[in-house]
Formats: structure tokens, sequence, C-alpha cells
């Protein structure tokens, strides 16, 4: 059992996986690539966020829009893993979150921010981290610049967290079950990221032809 409520099936159900990276390091990609491949072996978890749904987002796919009261609420009652507050509005992981990807026996995906990890940490969650870094600042900040939906001071706030957020990703190199890529190339920090996991896919893989 899960510390704070969470709960897991008695049969093999691989560890979550947790995501990790500055704004512009390509992270995302990688999990968009990961779960277009292999689709029943992974679940997202979906955050929380007390911010108003951009244009094209749906409440429960790209987020779980809520209120700051309600959130707050939750919060103090135990109801998640990690929170944090971002230009003003809350996210968060919920256990429901987890548990829900957990219930349909995929590996769950968590793509957190590094006070997340914090949190997590002292959790009895146990995931495989996998922290995601550019190659170094300089090409981070082309890669925001590239985007063109920055302000130059939203670009100047990104690289303030990016530089504190590596400084912790560096001194994880040697903690157990964390994993570091520098996504220099996406196809080949992606084939890394398979070779991570691959022996919890092929786990859960044999499970699921069990199971027919």
């Amino acid at each position: 059992m899960f510390r704070r409520g969470l709960t897991i099936m008695a049969e093999y159900i691989p560890r979550p996986c947790v995501f990790c990276g500055p704004s512009g390091s390509g992270k995302s990609t990688l999990i968009q690539k990961l779960m277009a491949e292999h689709k029943d072996m992974f679940g997202f978890s979906v955050s929380h966020t007390t911010r108003k749904p951009r244009p094209g987002e749906e409440d429960g796919v790209h987020y779980h829009f809520t209120t700051r009261e309600d959130m707050e609420a939750a919060i103090a009652n135990g109801e998640f893993l990690e929170s944090a507050q971002f230009s003003g509005n809350l996210y968060g992981t919920s256990k429901k979150a987890v548990q829900d990807v957990l219930n349909t026996r995929r590996i769950c995906i968590l793509d957190i921010d590094v006070q997340g990890v914090i949190s997590i940490k002292k959790t009895d969650l146990k995931p495989i981290y996998i922290f995601v870094k550019p190659p170094s600042l300089k090409i981070l900040e082309e890669r925001l610049r590239g985007r063109k939906t920055d302000t130059e001071e939203a670009i100047q706030k990104r690289l303030a967290t990016a530089t504190k957020e590596l400084e912790y990703i560096n001194k994880e190199t040697d903690s157990q079950g964390t994993f570091i890529i520098v996504n220099d190339d996406v196809d080949v920090a992606y084939e890394q990221i398979k070779g991570i996991l691959s022996t919890d896919i092929i786990k859960l893989r044999d499970l699921k032809f069990k199971t027919k």
C-alpha cells in the first residue's frame, strides 16, 4: 500500500515513471512518442490546475481544471501526492489520478517539476525517475525563443527556473532508480528511454498476454 492512501493490486504492476525536465528540454515530445508507440502499456496521470483552460484544452484530458478553493481543500485533506504554485496558479498530482492509471494495468507516467519530485520522494510511490536535460542552457534558450510563444519576460523566468532545476538534476546522478537523459537528438534520447523502460514493458506485455 502506498502511503497516504494509494493502493496497488496484488499481481504485478510496474512502477510509475516520473518525467522531469525544464521547459524546452523536449520532455513532452519524448512522452508523446512513448505513448504513441506503446498505447496499451502507458497511461498518463492527468494533473490538476487552477488556471483557466487554453483554447483546445479539454477537462480531464489535458488537465483536471478546478478552483483554488477546491484544490487547496483537497491538498489539506491529503488527496495530493505533490503540488506547487507557478505563475499564480496551483498545479498538482492527485492520488486518484495515479490510481486510475494503475487500475488499468498500465505504467503510470507523471510529468512533474523538481518541486513535485521532492514531494514524491517523501512518499513510498517508488517510481522510476527520468530527468530530461537540454545539451546546454544556450540551446535551451534557442529552443524557447524558437517557439515564438513567450514574451521576453517569460523566457527569462523559464531560463532562471531551468538553471535551478538543472542544479538539482545534476545532483541526482547517483540516485537509485534515477536516469538522466541529455536530449541532443530526440531519436537517440527516445531509444535511451525505451531501453530504461524495456524490462517493465516486457513484464507488463507478458502479464497482459497471460490474462487474455
